[in-house]
Formats: structure tokens, C-alpha cells, sequence
């Protein structure tokens, strides 16, 4: 196992127990994360409270892996994001989703690129269309 596992591996155990310090810890100082819903996100304190609105969202969140990849100084994480909406959502808009109460299970991508023992850059992709459908925030199909 290569330092990029090695990195991402201490980030989703981080993740996992919502340790905020712990996961802060794995970023550089200027890691720039980016992220379907709030675009790109700079700095290790804005990309752990970004985690930290998330966790207050869903306090149940958990990542179910599906497979785990590395090459040279980057490592990947295929699997699905899965917890109940029960906090309010940060919006891209900046205003916040009240609890829908709903479970979610929604297909998630990271993406890290480490450098020196941190996490430098941080992609992390999911579709936000299924997650809104899941939460029930889309409107029924009409039916003909």
C-alpha cells in the first residue's frame, strides 16, 4: 500500500467516527476539494465544516465501498454514500433544505491526490439528481 491509500484510508476513517480534527489533518493547508453541490471548496478548515454541515444533516452518514484503487500519488474510492436526512441541507444557493426524514443511498466517486503525506486536491462526484429524487425533493413523473 502506497502513501495516497495510506492517506485516504486515515480520511474515511476520519469520515466514519466524525472526527473533524482528524479529517482537517489529512488536508494541506490550501487542499482545494471539489464537490457537486458546493463547487470548489479551499483551505482544510472550510473543507472539514463542509463535512461537518454534512454530518449534522445525516449524523448516520456511513460510505458502503464497493472498491478502493491507487496509482502513483492518487487514490479512489467507488461506493455509496447512505444515511437519513434528518438536519437541515446546505444549498449551493447558500440557504438551507429542512429534514425530509428521508433514507438515502446515493452512488459517490473520491478522488485524491496527495503530495508530501496530505490530501492536495479532492474530487468528490455524486448525482445530484438522485439525491434530490431520494429525499423526495423532485417532482412525481407525469403519468399518460
Amino acid at each position: 500500500m502506497g502513501q495516497a491509500r495510506e492517506v485516504m484510508d486515515r480520511l474515511m476513517a476520519a469520515m466514519e467516527s466524525k472526527d473533524k480534527e482528524a479529517l482537517a489533518g489529512c488536508y494541506a493547508a490550501d487542499a482545494v476539494l471539489g464537490t457537486p453541490d458546493q463547487g470548489e471548496i479551499t483551505g482544510r478548515a472550510a473543507i472539514a465544516d463542509y463535512y461537518f454541515h454534512f454530518w449534522e444533516a445525516m449524523p448516520d452518514v456511513k460510505y458502503e465501498f464497493v472498491d478502493k484503487h491507487e496509482a502513483g500519488n492518487v487514490a479512489i474510492d467507488e461506493g455509496f454514500v447512505t444515511g437519513t436526512n434528518t438536519g437541515a441541507l446546505n444549498m449551493p444557493t447558500g440557504g438551507t433544505l429542512p429534514a425530509t426524514g428521508r433514507r438515502v443511498r446515493v452512488r459517490s466517486c473520491d478522488v485524491a491526490k496527495v503530495e508530501e503525506g496530505f490530501i492536495t486536491s479532492y474530487r468528490a462526484y455524486f448525482d445530484q439528481m438522485e439525491l434530490l429524487g431520494q429525499l423526495g425533493l423532485l417532482p412525481e413523473p407525469s403519468r399518460q
